[in-house]
């Protein structure tokens, strides 16, 4: 098996071509034999093992029409292939630079050939008994030298397309995952905004607690929040509340560095709300009351991130 596919990766290809289109197992064979411009093919014995696995972890599942199982991807498998997009878009560079290295050996082997052909025929030309003979004999040897300089062409120019397919993909690839990222932290920080709006109008303690949480604060800024609320001022309006909202919404979670995976990113957002909001509720209190406006509250926000990604994919 060419290193390419060594520690897993042939997993993750497999989980990339059910992704595509749910396949069996002859044709995820003569699928992977095209990638590599049939300079390569896994056995039956190298892939049917890894989709039974594959299939033993919850990753795929199949159904079998007519006398054959064909394999689908679940979503479990599609939530792995996600976790390493990145891995993947390595992975498909990395053929295409297999495929180059493959074909410059062939090409190799092409020359020494056409060499050998030449020493031939000027060996069959010297011992042959009429000029006749030699002529036929090298024009023959010429004919099969043009065709082996032509397979060589062919081949490396494929191998060149490959190749610039390849880097093509892969700028693609990050320039996406770095555009995923960037939306997912700005649509988490707007939110978040929106959220310290809803719980500043609902009032109470849960909102006071909630105000301080967005507004990046401590325990102590949340008691100075409350006691702020409880003096005696003129009624807030929509736009005191926005302008209130805004800065904290864009310093929240500022110090949370990207790490270059956009679902990670988001995991590590969800992890501090949902720490951070815990934390005030625990130190304050909450009444059933707060906990049924909160649910009102993070339902709308769950509704608006979902139809963000669902507008971002």
């Amino acid at each position: 098996m060419p290193p390419v596919f060594a520690h897993g990766r042939l997993r993750l290809y497999l989980l990339k071509l059910l992704d595509e289109a749910p396949r069996h197992g002859y044709e995820v064979i003569r699928l992977l034999e095209e990638r590599f411009q049939g300079l390569y093919a896994p056995s039956a014995g190298t892939v049917y093992p890894r989709l039974a696995k594959l299939e033993a972890e919850g990753l795929v599942t199949y159904a079998t029409e007519g006398g054959r199982k064909v394999y689908s991807i679940t979503e479990a498998g599609r939530a792995e292939l996600a976790d390493r997009g990145g891995e993947l878009a390595d992975l498909e560079l990395e053929i295409r630079d297999s495929v180059t290295e493959l074909a410059a050996e062939i090409r190799s082997e092409v020359r020494g050939a056409a060499g050998d052909l030449r020493r031939e025929m000027r060996a069959a030309a010297s011992a042959s008994a009429t000029r006749t003979a030699e002529e036929e004999s090298w024009q023959t040897a010429k004919e099969e030298l043009r065709k082996a300089r032509q397979e060589w062409k062919e081949q490396a120019r494929r191998a060149k397309d490959e190749s610039r397919r390849a880097r093509e993909e892969a700028q693609q690839a990050r320039r996406q995952a770095k555009e995923a990222q960037e939306r997912a932290r700005e649509e988490v920080q707007r939110i978040a905004g929106q959220l310290q709006e809803q719980f500043a109008r609902s009032g109470g303690v849960l909102g006071s607690l909630a105000g301080a949480w967005l507004g990046g604060g401590t325990p102590t800024t949340a008691s100075a929040s409350a006691s702020a609320a409880a003096a005696p001022a003129g009624p807030a309006g929509p736009a005191d509340v926005a302008d209130a909202a805004a800065p904290a919404a864009a310093d929240w979670a500022a110090d949370l560095a990207p790490t270059g995976d956009p679902a990670r990113d988001l995991d590590r957002l969800l992890d501090r709300f949902r720490d951070e909001v815990r934390d005030a509720a625990r130190d304050r209190g909450v009444s059933a009351a707060q906990v049924a406006e909160a649910r009102r509250h993070l339902g709308a926000a769950s509704r608006r991130l979902g139809t963000t990604f669902g507008a971002g994919s």
